[in-house]
């Protein structure tokens, strides 16, 4: 069986000009993992062959540096004068590239919910101080081909702002670059939110902005042309997304969004605003996170923790009249109340209104007690409600937890101070 350094080579994934990668096995980690290894001829090459060493090394500095469910992990790497490769999460789903064809275009509510989770997670990588500089389908990885989670990949074109380093030319696919990367000017994290533009713009629509017989004549055109909006080439496409596209690939930096904040909040609020049918019955990871984010017992988890919570959380409607809790029942779980308002009574009388944000019924969960119900919950009218177990809170991460429990201490300081305000009025 072929190998690569203690990795076991069990298929070849794929290939392009400069490198193979291929699905291998690690069986220290006991884990499947892909191997990206650039070809023995490129790396000799007297041309390019110190800049793909140096593209090699970018991408190794970053293992174990970019801790985040979206961003493909990088777990080792070797790089010699003649031979390297780069070790990485196997991602089974595919790329985007699949849906970039007209006839395989992406629903709308799936396409915002990858397009939003690349935001969160380029936004992170920008907190680490660090530019991807070449966003593009092929670096967007499907962890299944129906699904809609998604890992950014292939940071080896990364500038890393942090670091005395000097910014190389001539990196990145000519189709997604800005025009800030095409005149060879200095980048921050906006021509990475023009290049996810580029991609939303050929999943919304089959074809790339600008398309041109030679590489000269696209950038030309990338950098002196308006593309014609998305709407124009298929018109059932909703305005807020083509505003969306269109705001994300100006050429001005000034009239580009800002931050992936913008970005992510304008695709949360189309979201909201396309007026789906499958809205109740289904949540969207993108309401999930923008709900968490809003809420004050979230505002200390980072968007890493907020994305732990929407995996481990249960979420659910009820209508006006429901008991979501019921007083003298054993618990096992808490809750937040995301929409609607509830009525919390004990023994039939009224205690409180719950409103969004709220938390209740974590005290069954933690009592050193019977962990029973002390009081009742009932919807007020339709509600949202956010469900977590004990048990899911139990093997979240260290810092998720900690988290929790602090909201929580703040819950209690609150109410008890309340109740201290009500005593002394009476």
């Amino acid at each position: 069986m072929d190998r690569v350094g203690k990795f076991e080579l069990r298929e070849l994934l794929g290939e392009g000009a400069t490198s193979a990668v291929y699905l291998a096995f690690d069986a220290f980690a006991q884990r499947d993992v892909a191997i990206k290894r650039i070809y023995p001829e490129v790396l000799k090459d007297p041309d390019r062959g110190r800049l793909y060493r140096h593209l090699l090394i970018n991408e190794a500095s970053l293992a174990g540096r970019l801790a985040h469910p979206h961003i493909a992990q990088i777990y080792d790497a070797m790089v010699t004068e003649d031979d390297g490769y780069v070790v990485m999460e196997y991602v089974p789903g595919g790329t985007l590239e699949a849906f970039c064809r007209p006839d395989r275009l992406l629903p709308f509510d799936r396409l915002i919910e990858i397009v939003f989770k690349a935001t969160r997670a380029l936004d992170y990588a920008y907190h680490q101080g660090i530019t991807h500089r070449d966003i593009k389908p092929a670096n967007i990885l499907l962890v299944s081909p129906d699904g809609q989670d998604i890992k950014l990949s292939d940071f080896g074109a990364a500038l890393f702002s942090a670091a005395d380093t000097t910014q190389i030319s001539g990196v990145g696919s000519p189709a997604y670059m800005s025009p800030q990367q095409v005149r060879e000017m200095p980048l921050t994290h906006q021509t990475d939110i023009y290049s996810l533009g580029v991609v939303m713009y050929q999943l919304l629509t089959g074809r790339l902005p600008f398309e041109a017989s030679n590489n000269f004549s696209l950038l030309y055109r990338i950098a002196n042309e308006t593309p014609l909006p998305p709407a124009a080439l298929r018109p059932e496409i909703p305005a807020e997304l083509d505003a969306i596209v269109q705001r994300a690939m100006q050429k001005e930096l000034s009239e580009r969004y800002e931050t992936w904040v913008e970005f992510s909040h304008d695709l949360a609020h189309a979201f909201r605003n396309i007026g789906l049918a499958s809205r109740k019955s289904a949540v969207s990871d993108t309401q999930k996170f923008q709900t968490l984010r809003g809420q004050p017992f979230f505002r200390e988890f980072s968007d890493v923790e907020l994305w732990e919570v929407v995996r481990f959380s249960e979420w659910r409607f009820a209508e006006p009249g429901t008991v979501i809790l019921k007083e003298g029942e054993p618990g096992d779980h808490f809750c937040f109340l995301a929409r609607g308002e509830a009525r919390v009574t004990k023994q039939g009388r009224l205690l409180s209104i719950l409103t969004p944000g709220d938390c209740f019924g974590e005290m069954a969960v933690f009592s050193a007690g019977s962990g029973v119900r002390t009081a009742s919950v009932a919807a007020r009218s339709e509600v949202e409600i956010i469900t977590v177990r004990g048990r899911a809170l139990q093997r979240a991460s260290d810092a998720c937890r900690m988290h929790f429990y602090k909201g929580f201490l703040e819950v209690l300081a609150s109410r008890l101070s309340m109740t201290s305000a009500r005593v002394a009025n009476t």
